[in-house]
């Protein structure tokens, strides 16, 4: 019985993270679908880039919320012991099914985003402190470098670096998830890769200089 119920606490994990947030707004109120303007992905980096800063900073804040609930729905279950090995593991199978959803939502002809956002809100669930670090290291990079895509990447490559070398995690599934979470970053960033290495890939206008922000602004719509 108990393992029919973990199924569906997995199903329903994967039914909230695929809730589309920025199909959804940028159809209802802007007449678009993201996915065929900007970098045609539908995470918060397009949706600030194509629906303005407000509208992508709610994309931002829901999608991180959805991986963050996600992780919470192992509460339902009521037999599962906090901080044990069989606890974190369904909670990691519960954050990877939302990132699923994400990336394959079955409301909208499973084409999502990359899941960063989502991914987040899944290991600030789980191990807040590590994330906490995680978003500095984010942050850092943005500020010196303009790329969000590289900026998630490297904040995604610190995850298991600190969890294994600060915090001695010896979890084994954790520090075996840490590790894919990296691999997943590369495989779902793969054209902003190809576009960093063409140095094709779009910057933040709004950490910029004025005169840098025009010049960027007009390689972006060369």
């Amino acid at each position: 019985m108990a393992i029919v119920y973990n199924v569906a606490i997995l199903i329903l994990a994967y039914l909230l993270g695929s809730i589309p947030t920025s199909v959804w707004l940028g159809k209802r109120f802007f007449g678009i679908d993201i996915r065929e303007r900007g970098s045609k992905n539908a995470g918060s980096t397009n949706a600030i880039r194509i629906l303005g800063w407000k509208a992508g900073l709610g994309v931002l804040v829901f999608d991180v919320f959805k991986g963050w609930l996600a992780v919470n729905l192992i509460h339902l279950t009521g037999y599962y012991i906090p901080e044990t090995g069989d606890y974190i593991n369904f909670q990691l199978l519960l954050g990877i099914a939302a990132i699923m959803g994400h990336i394959f939502p079955i409301y909208v002809g499973f084409r999502g985003g990359k899941g960063v956002a989502t991914l987040l809100g899944f290991v600030l669930a789980i191990d807040p402190y590590t994330t906490l670090i995680c978003i500095g290291v984010f942050i850092l990079t943005l500020i010196i470098t303009k790329y969000v895509s590289l900026s998630s990447m490297i904040g995604g490559f610190s995850f298991p670096v600190i969890l294994i070398f600060v915090f001695k995690t010896t979890t084994p599934s954790l520090v075996l998830f840490s590790l894919i979470v990296s691999v997943l970053l590369l495989f779902t960033h793969q054209k902003n890769i190809e576009r960093l290495l063409r140095n094709e890939e779009n910057k933040v206008l709004f950490l910029m200089s004025k005169r840098k922000r025009e010049a960027e602004r007009l390689r972006q719509s060369a």
